[in-house]
């Protein structure tokens, strides 16, 4: 119904049918992963008891093991910053060259947005462990599985802010006939700089996190300890390296934000 000749007819209510047909397919998918996995929530709820005396094992912490991690934890991330700085590296020229208003030739576009998208489904626990196997136990397979996942992320998050970029330098420049690597230069660099440096810091955040499970399969830094004392059986040990480990991300995470706050 409108009002006037100027009035817009009122929007159409969605079709209940596909709505409903949506909703049912949601349901039945559900049902069927959770009979698949055997997942249960009577089971969680058994479990809470023992989950509750796991966690009366682990306190207290035995506060006097953490000057012992204090090398491990810095390793940890020692490897964040490496893992991050490579695969920021790498990822800043794959970056300009997958996105679609500045690289112009079409084939290299499209090899280098596969490239992305094949990266982004490696799972870095599955890059750690194959790095591990390839390479050996420690430091350097868990550099090498950040930077893999760090390049994807940061690569794919630039591409994107490149192709949002204002056209109108672009334009200019390509006008007085300037070159490709000029219009990077002097077009995109400006406008993307800050935003790629926050995204370089939200990953580095992503992978402090990510380098302490990384050593759970041999990828060096605090999570070879933490593996190790859970197999151990020594769970005051492993409480103790949790929450130096919470505390190390809490602070990271609180400068890295304020970090970002500041560019953005």
């Amino acid at each position: 119904m409108t009002s006037g000749s100027g009035a817009r007819p009122l929007p159409r209510p969605p079709a209940k049918g596909p709505v409903t047909l949506a909703a049912l397919g949601m349901v039945v998918l559900y049902i069927w992963a959770l009979r698949r996995t055997d997942v249960s929530p009577v089971d969680f709820f058994w479990g809470i008891p023992d989950m509750a005396d796991l966690f009366r094992r682990m306190w207290p912490p035995v506060w006097s093991y953490i000057p012992e991690m204090v090398g491990p934890l810095l390793e940890t991330v020692q490897i964040a910053i490496l893992g991050t700085t490579l695969g920021a590296v790498a990822a800043a020229p794959i970056s300009v060259l997958a996105a679609r208003n500045v690289s112009r030739v079409r084939a290299v576009y499209l090899v280098a947005r596969t490239v992305l998208n094949v990266i982004r489904t490696l799972p870095d626990l599955l890059l750690a462990a194959v790095f591990a196997i390839a390479v050996g136990i420690g430091a350097l397979p868990g550099v090498m599985a950040l930077a893999v996942f760090s390049f994807g992320i940061i690569a794919k998050l630039t591409s994107e802010t490149v192709e949002a970029i204002d056209p109108g330098p672009l334009e200019a420049l390509q006008a007085t006939g300037a070159n490709r690597s000029l219009m990077v230069h002097y077009a995109v660099v400006p406008q993307v700089l800050p935003q790629f440096v926050a995204y370089c810091l939200y990953v580095f955040e992503i992978n402090i996190r990510v380098a302490t499970v990384l050593g759970l399969v041999g990828a060096g830094g605090i999570g070879m300890w933490l593996y190790r004392d859970i197999n151990l059986l020594r769970y005051k040990y492993a409480a103790a390296i949790i929450l130096a480990v919470f505390l190390v991300v809490v602070i990271i995470d609180a400068v890295s934000t304020r970090l970002r706050e500041r560019l953005i």
